[in-house]
Order: structure tokens, then C-alpha cells, then sequence
């Protein structure tokens, strides 16, 4: 199953791109929840070229119970342009550690994302860009491994304001 998803994967980045918005060189700062352990993250996003940008995430929850932390990169490759929007495919590597209530002690965990996704802003307000995106993901969270497919809206995925 594994085999799979990496062959999927690897597939995402041999479809030929087309080239994207005009966001090069622009940083965007932003928001992101798309982690298996829910914990929301602060989201960064460099597009270095009309290709291929640049991500990073990171989220920390610092409490009596202990301190946990995510972070994770991210690489895109555009596929399609239009005025308002951008068509993707992304990988994204993650870490993270949680509570394990059944063990009572912190473990980590780490999440492996394989997907398509759109990035789009309204007419006006070029500089908010809101994704979303689908795909497959692969994760040990809580001593069990999964592998599924993924969903999400752009709450969930990201809202980066670009400066």
C-alpha cells in the first residue's frame, strides 16, 4: 500500500506545469489546520518562480499537560493559471507531537501529503489567497498508521495574506 501511494505521489510532479500567478518573490503569511493531530499552525509560502514555491507550518501548544509542537515543509509545483487562481500539486512532510491519553505520556508523530490543490483570491484583494486542496495522505498518529484520502476546504488548508 505504501508502494502506491509513493508511485501516486511521485506522479504529482511529472505532469507538465503551465505558468502561475504573479506572486514571485512575495512572501505570505498565514494560517493552517490541515494536521492529522488537529493542532492549528502558523503557515508561511514563498513562490520562488512562475513553477514552484516554497512552505512551511509551524504550531506550538505549550500548557500544564506539556508542551507540543508541529512543523512541517511544503513544496508545490503549478500546473494551470488563471487570472484569480492557481492549480497545483504539493508535498508536504510534517511532524508533530500529542498527548497519548491512553499511554498518558507525549509521543510524535509525523504526516506525509501528497496533493492537488487551488489557490485563489477575489478580485480586489489579490493579496489574501485562499486554498484548498484533496489528495492522498499517509500518517503514524496515536501507534496506528493510515493511509487515506484527504479534503480540505480553505479553513483547513490555508489563508495566507501575501506582503
Amino acid at each position: 500500500m505504501k508502494n502506491i501511494f509513493y508511485t501516486l505521489t511521485l506522479g504529482l510532479f511529472l505532469i507538465s506545469t503551465a505558468n502561475a500567478g504573479s506572486l514571485i518573490g512575495r512572501l505570505g503569511l498565514g494560517y493552517s489546520n490541515h494536521l492529522e493531530s488537529e493542532m492549528p499552525t502558523l503557515s508561511l509560502k514563498l513562490q520562488r518562480n512562475r513553477s514552484t514555491a516554497l512552505g512551511g507550518n509551524f504550531g506550538l501548544d505549550s500548557s500544564s499537560e506539556g508542551t507540543f509542537y508541529a512543523f512541517g515543509f511544503k513544496f508545490y509545483r503549478y500546473i494551470y493559471e488563471e487570472p484569480q487562481l492557481n492549480f497545483y500539486s504539493a508535498l508536504g512532510l510534517n511532524i508533530f507531537t500529542y498527548n497519548n491519553e491512553e499511554k498518558d505520556k507525549t509521543e510524535q508523530g509525523n504526516q506525509i501529503d501528497g496533493t492537488f490543490g487551488t489557490e485563489f483570491s477575489f478580485q480586489g484583494i489579490e493579496s489574501v489567497g485562499f486554498s484548498f486542496e484533496f489528495g492522498m495522505s499517509f500518517s503514524k498518529y496515536q501507534g496506528e498508521s493510515h493511509l487515506k484520502t484527504v479534503g480540505n476546504s480553505m479553513i483547513k488548508s490555508a489563508v495566507h495574506f501575501y506582503l
